[in-house]
Formats: structure tokens, C-alpha cells, sequence
């Protein structure tokens, strides 16, 4: 039996042991997954902090059911460790680590690298490894692909290495890491085949196979890009319609009941998380290599970017119809998380809001049920109650983030004037200042 044989053995009788490098909004759930579905897993972080937290069965991941972790940890299928050597006891791993981009808003693919190094260090025979980590087009051959071959192996003979983009939605209540469908590209119809198995027998989703990681890799960038600039054409349309006196959201309903040709997506304050802000431009990165210059990817991400000044322009509007300054004002701010119902503040829009605020000499304060803290304007910022006396007490409350634990009637009542970036009131009555993006 040749080492694609035995991998595919191994995985069908569950024998398999299974990394998962990064313990993250990615790694956390499709370790647990993993594990539930009766494999031996061993997750990697270079954070003790999390790593700690796995072992002892606590669960930081909102998308991870606490009793899950829990159980698995307790019944042995499922630890955690920093000690990357133990990557020589596993049989496939998957890659989930960050791909922020860096100061000049290019890809930072730092962390695939050195993890790409950790695993090649100890790294052998018959091994599958997947790449998750939302990436440009090549980085699966170009950075992943080399590491191992340096090693000595065979790629699609003695080892086997593939692409399959994470597709986490942070709070979706319907499709989590395990009724999601699956991607997966390989570097050869082999490693293709045997990522594909190891996915089929954890997953419920359907898997669907490309022709290599490259197509694997746009994919998911794609996927993103649509949300991306359909979301900057809501956002400018919501600009062009505020100058027009036409309230948006009636239009976005209205198209809506068409059965055919439309999909809705909404304007807010800016585009948060960990994909749409940041995916498409590892695209415009990558064109350049092409000599071709994504216009219609860098426009949309002008316009989203924008939002943030763009809601601080509106408030001062607000602000100077009460005869008051936006400096000097008490800014009550609703809600931090870039989305509604979870505590995830990575590149909200919302950091970039207070510290506007606080350039302009506002007096904010900020409210957010699933975020007690918060990192903006070089310090760390409480979060506090919703309370009617806050409310009554602000010159202007801003609605970021459409949490479902916030009471609307109660904001209503109480508030005197309310700028809604996310047509949260929208199903109570409105106060007599009332103003929608």
C-alpha cells in the first residue's frame, strides 16, 4: 500500500490523527469538529493564553458550543499545545492562521510562513497538509508547496498538500463550520482527492473540488470581493439618497420583492472583520504581479472606507440642526462588534468612529453587551450599560451595531436625538429627532 492508500485508510477508519494550527475563529471550530466526528486532534497556537483555556475545556470561540469543547477535551479527543514538535505525530493538518495585511495594505503572510517552517521541521511521509488562511492566488504552491519539498518529500507521491478557504460567518445562526460546503483544490489530483476525504468524513456540507489550490485560493477572494463592492455600492447609494431626501432602506425592501437579478445587501458605518475589509486587497496585490489594476476592487474599498468620516460629517449636520457642536457634545455609541449578536471587533468600523470622536472633541461613551473592552485611540476603553439615564443624558446617540439584546423601545424613549447606521429602530416608533443613514 502506497502512502495515498495508506492516508486514505487511515482517514476512513478514523485512525487518522489531525493538526489544526491556529486555534482561532477558524482553527477552534474545525478542531472541534474534527473531533466530534471521532478523529484524534492536537491543536497548535503560539498562544498559551488559548492554549490553556482548550486543555482545561473553555470555550473563547462564540461559534463553538461550550459543552462541545468541553466533552471532547474531557473524552481525550481534542488538547492543545505550543510544542510544534508534536506536528511528527499527526497524519494531516490543517493551516488556519491570520493573513492580515500590513501597513502599506499589503499581504502579511508571515504567519503561513512560519507555519509552513514549523511544520516542514517535523514534517514526514504520508502526510496531508491543508492550507485554510484566506490568501492570494499562489500562496499554497508558492509558500506551503516549497517548505516541504526542502524536506525532502514528494509532493502527491509521499506527501499531500492542498487549499481549502475557511468560510466562517461569525454569529450566522443557520451554517457553522460543520453544514458548511467545502472547497478543496490540490496541488495534485491525489492531494485533491485525499483532502477531500478527510473533509467528507467530518463535514455535513458538500465538498466541491477545483482543478488546483490557485483556483481554490481565488475562489475565496472572489467570494468576498462580491460582498465587498456590492456592500459599497449599498453605502453609496445610501449618500446619494440622503442628498435626494429618499430614504434607502425603502428602496433596498422595495427591490427586494424582485424574484430574480437582485441580491440585498445593506449601507452601515464601514466594513468590519477579519475578511471583507482586508481579502480584496491581497487581490489588487496580486494583479499588479499581472500588470493589470483591479479599479472596480480599489473604488469600492474608497467608499468603504470612507464611511466612518462619513457618519461623523452626518452627526455634525445633526448636531448644528440642535444648535449644538459636535465638539464638547456627549456621544452615547451603540454597539462595537463589526456585526450584530457577536463580540468580534476585529477591523470594525467603529474603532475608526471613536476615534474620529475623540479628534473632534466629542464626549463618547460606549455600549456594547458583548464587548466589555475594547483597544482604540492608544488606550483600552471600558464598555458601560445601556441605561435610560445615559440616554437622556447624550446630546446624540449612535447606533453602530443592530445587537438584538438591545432594547429599541427603551433607546427610543429616551433618547434625544438618535443617528441609526443600521435601521435598528425600524420596527418601533421613532423619537421626534430621529435620522437613518
Amino acid at each position: 500500500m502506497n502512502y495515498y492508500e495508506q492516508l486514505l485508510n487511515k482517514i476512513e477508519k478514523k485512525e487518522a490523527v489531525i493538526g489544526v494550527v491556529g486555534l482561532g475563529y477558524v482553527g477552534l471550530p474545525l478542531a472541534v469538529e474534527k473531533a466530534k466526528a471521532g478523529f484524534k486532534v492536537i491543536g497548535f497556537d503560539i498562544q498559551q493564553s488559548r492554549v490553556d483555556q482548550v486543555n482545561s475545556g473553555i470555550n473563547y470561540i462564540g461559534d463553538v458550543v461550550d459543552e462541545d469543547l468541553h466533552e471532547m477535551v474531557k473524552q481525550g479527543y481534542l488538547q492543545a499545545t505550543t510544542d510544534y514538535a508534536r506536528i511528527a505525530e499527526v497524519d494531516a493538518v490543517a493551516i488556519a492562521v491570520p493573513t492580515p495585511l500590513d501597513e502599506h495594505h499589503q499581504p502579511d503572510t508571515s504567519y503561513v510562513e512560519s507555519s509552513a517552517n514549523e511544520i516542514a521541521k517535523y514534517a514526514h511521509e504520508g502526510m496531508l497538509v491543508v492550507l485554510e488562511s484566506t490568501t492570494y492566488p499562489g500562496t499554497t504552491e508558492e509558500i506551503v508547496k516549497p517548505a516541504l519539498e526542502k524536506k525532502g518529500l514528494v509532493v502527491g507521491e509521499t506527501v499531500f498538500v492542498a487549499y481549502s478557504p475557511e468560510r466562517v460567518d461569525p454569529g450566522n445562526k443557520v451554517f457553522k463550520t460543520k453544514n458548511t460546503p467545502k472547497v478543496v483544490g490540490g496541488v495534485t489530483e491525489k492531494c485533491t482527492k485525499v483532502a477531500s476525504a478527510l473533509y467528507r468524513s467530518v463535514l455535513e456540507g458538500d465538498v466541491h473540488e477545483v482543478s488546483s489550490p490557485a483556483v481554490a485560493e481565488m475562489e475565496k477572494i472572489f467570494e468576498n470581493t462580491f460582498r465587498h463592492i456590492n456592500i459599497a455600492l449599498a453605502n453609496e447609494m445610501a449618500i446619494l439618497c440622503e442628498r435626494m431626501g429618499i430614504d434607502v432602506w425603502e428602496v433596498i425592501e422595495a427591490a427586494k420583492t424582485k424574484p430574480y437579478g437582485f441580491m440585498a445587501f445593506y449601507p452601515g458605518p464601514g466594513l468590519g472583520g477579519h475578511c471583507i475589509p482586508i481579502d480584496p486587497f491581497y487581490l489588487t496585490w496580486k494583479a499588479r504581479e499581472y500588470n493589470y489594476h483591479t479599479r472596480l476592487i480599489e473604488l469600492a474599498g474608497e467608499i468603504n472606507n470612507a464611511m466612518p468620516e462619513y457618519v461623523i460629517h452626518r452627526m455634525m449636520h445633526i448636531l448644528n440642526e440642535e444648535g449644538k457642536a459636535l465638539r464638547g457634545s456627549k456621544v452615547t455609541v451603540l454597539g462595537v462588534a463589526y456585526k450584530k449578536d457577536i463580540d468580534d471587533v476585529r477591523e470594525s468600523p467603529v474603532l475608526k468612529i471613536v476615534e474620529l470622536l475623540e479628534q473632534h472633541g466629542a464626549e463618547f461613551t460606549v455600549v456594547d453587551p458583548y464587548v466589555p473592552s475594547f483597544r482604540a485611540c492608544n488606550r483600552v476603553i471600558e464598555t458601560v450599560a445601556l441605561t435610560p439615564e445615559l440616554l437622556q443624558q447624550s446630546d446624540i446617540v449612535l447606533i453602530t451595531t443592530d445587537h438584538s439584546t438591545f432594547d429599541y423601545e427603551m433607546i427610543a424613549q429616551n433618547s434625544p436625538v438618535i443617528f441609526d447606521t443600521r435601521n435598528a429602530l425600524k420596527d418601533v416608533e421613532k423619537p421626534n429627532k430621529y435620522v437613518k443613514l
